[in-house]
């Protein structure tokens, strides 16, 4: 599913992150206009007076834990948009995988992708996943981590094949940070619970809450916020958090959505499947 193209952009030091009764972050969506040199464009892609150099790395990072069934859809949708990422040119792209306390054959199912660095770790935390995937990615960056652009999804997610694309479309732009939306399955959901979910969410007009199952940063400011803390769910509200606490431009936008599970019990205590849960799961 592709909605229209919706960017929201939060101006450095302007709005506020909260995280609503699902335990969804939402983004603030003040004027970027207001906060002086910045400015926003008709597509309301964020213009910077001074825009950093293209992007000219990128890393994605798929934090695992017992997704067999899940995993290779997610990492052949991953293929597909480093491909059509490597033929634009002018970019490289890594991809890391990180099987965290896996019990199941998902190092089976990766095994069957080439193109993909592994990591194996034990902590069965997703903070700690995620952080030991980006210290990988930045520790081979070829090049410096103002041109690195740090991706992460989700092992039970499925991106578009233009996913990268538009991440480094926004992130030439001027964006340090982009919060892109999610969708549910609709093979997961009953037909009254698609209905619902398609009857709240308006294409062109992203929510703004925080997915690490979409969620793109500039290394550079990624290393300035701290990084990916330990935790075993919200680590990515928490980053953005403190991204926007370092002045760090922060866009969300639906022209990068990307579809996830709908199952009601995830890998997390909460999480997206949480969320579910408490909402539509209800319907």
């Amino acid at each position: 599913m592709r909605g229209a193209l919706g960017v929201m952009a939060d101006a450095a030091g302007v709005g506020a992150t909260g995280v609503d009764a699902s335990g969804a972050a939402g983004v603030g969506t003040a004027d970027v206009g207001a906060a002086g040199a910045d400015a926003v464009a008709e597509d309301g892609t964020v213009r910077r007076a001074t825009v950093p150099a293209p992007v000219a790395h990128v890393a994605v990072v798929v934090p695992v834990r017992d997704e067999e069934l899940l995993l290779a859809r997610c990492l052949a949708s991953v293929r597909t948009a480093r491909r059509a990422l490597l033929e634009r040119g002018g970019c490289t792209v890594d991809v890391v995988v990180v099987l965290d306390a896996c019990r199941d054959a998902s190092a089976d199912v990766v095994a069957r992708f080439g193109s993909v660095r592994v990591l194996e770790t034990a902590a069965g935390d997703v903070g700690a996943a995620r952080a030991a995937g980006v210290r990988s990615a930045l520790a081979v960056r070829p090049v410096a981590a103002e041109r690195t652009w740090l991706t992460c999804t989700d092992a039970d997610s499925a991106v578009e094949p233009d996913w990268l694309l538009e991440h480094l479309r926004l992130a030439d732009a001027g964006a340090d940070v982009v919060v892109g939306t999610v969708h549910p399955d609709p093979a997961d959901l009953t037909t009254a619970q698609w209905d619902a979910w398609r009857a709240a969410h308006e294409p062109g007009r992203p929510n703004g809450h925080v997915h690490g199952a979409n969620l793109g940063v500039r290394a550079s400011a990624y290393l300035a916020a701290g990084g990916f803390a330990p935790a075993p769910e919200h680590e990515d509200v928490d980053l953005v958090a403190r991204l926007r606490a370092t002045g760090a431009r922060v866009v969300a936008s639906d022209a990068v959505d990307v579809l996830t599970s709908g199952r009601a019990v995830g890998r997390t205590p909460g999480g997206y499947a949480g969320h579910l849960r408490a909402t539509l799961l209800r319907t």
